[in-house]
């Protein structure tokens, strides 16, 4: 009789311990099953548009410079072109130079994505659009229009370290190679939109900055600055070092040494 009671409650305990064994299995590969899930949706893979190679600025692109890559959709920004909008980039002009491979975004297009309202979809992520006050004169003759890229310039007035009491014009280069996404209420939608020979003045233009050139940009204004802005090739990536701050006494010291760099490295001549 014992040893039918010790059977009886083996069996016992071992359906029980089965059934603790089986419950545990199901809850972890339940847990495993929720993980993949979300890992798969935190990495869901979405078809994108890239360049097949190097292009310029204002390169005019066609069915065979586009192809198609599966990214995983977080790590794309949003406004990337999809492969599904493949065709609404044929006849579309780049406004920066592209490297072979990489990912087409809409604010890499002329005109941005198409639908889009106002300039916010036109910002990279992590930059900012921010407007100053220019002249005519200032922006070139008013020739600097959107998707351009000028470096900016400006000229204060500081104490001067020579002269206690006195002031001084300083100009210095604040920033280099930027784009330009509006100029007044221009931008470059609704440059596509109008006539091409249409001219319209602006005394305000707008660039994309980072948040930290961006602070700067409001200082300089805020100090009563006056800012210009100088016209780039949007293929020229050149940037140069240890821009000097110019002062009457730089341009006194240096204006001939400027001059035989001009006539005899840029313009190649050679003094009599």
């Amino acid at each position: 009789m014992k040893q039918k009671f010790i059977l009886i409650a083996s069996v016992v305990i071992g359906l029980l311990a089965a059934l603790i064994t089986r419950s545990y299995l199901n809850a972890k590969d339940r847990e495993v099953q929720a993980r993949i899930n979300q890992f798969n949706r935190s990495n869901r893979k979405i078809d994108v548009m890239v360049i097949k190679r190097a292009v310029p600025s204002g390169t005019v692109l066609r069915i065979e410079d586009l192809g198609a890559v599966a990214e995983i959709e977080r790590a794309v920004r949003s406004h990337a072109v999809k492969a599904a909008d493949s065709l609404k980039l044929i006849g579309r002009k780049t406004v920066r130079a592209l490297e072979a491979n990489s990912v087409i975004y809409w604010s890499d297009i002329e005109g941005g994505q198409p639908g889009s309202g106002g300039l916010a979809g036109d910002i990279k992520q992590n930059m900012r659009a921010i407007s100053i006050n220019v002249s005519g004169a200032a922006s070139v003759s008013g020739m600097v229009k959107p998707n351009d890229h000028v470096d900016v310039i400006g000229t204060f007035s500081f104490p001067s370290k020579e002269i206690e009491g006195e002031m001084e014009l300083v100009t210095m280069t604040i920033l280099q190679d930027v784009l330009v996404l509006a100029t007044g209420r221009e931008t470059s939608k609704s440059v596509i939109i109008a006539t091409r020979s249409t001219q319209t003045s602006y005394n305000m233009v707008t660039l994309e900055v980072t948040p930290r050139e961006a602070e700067m940009l409001v200082f300089a204004e805020q100090i009563k600055g006056r800012l210009a802005l100088a016209l780039r090739n949007p293929e020229d990536v050149y940037y140069e070092k240890e821009l000097p701050r110019v002062d009457f006494q730089k341009i006194q010291n240096e204006i001939e040494t400027l001059n035989e760099f001009r006539q005899n490295k840029l313009l190649r001549k050679r003094a009599d």
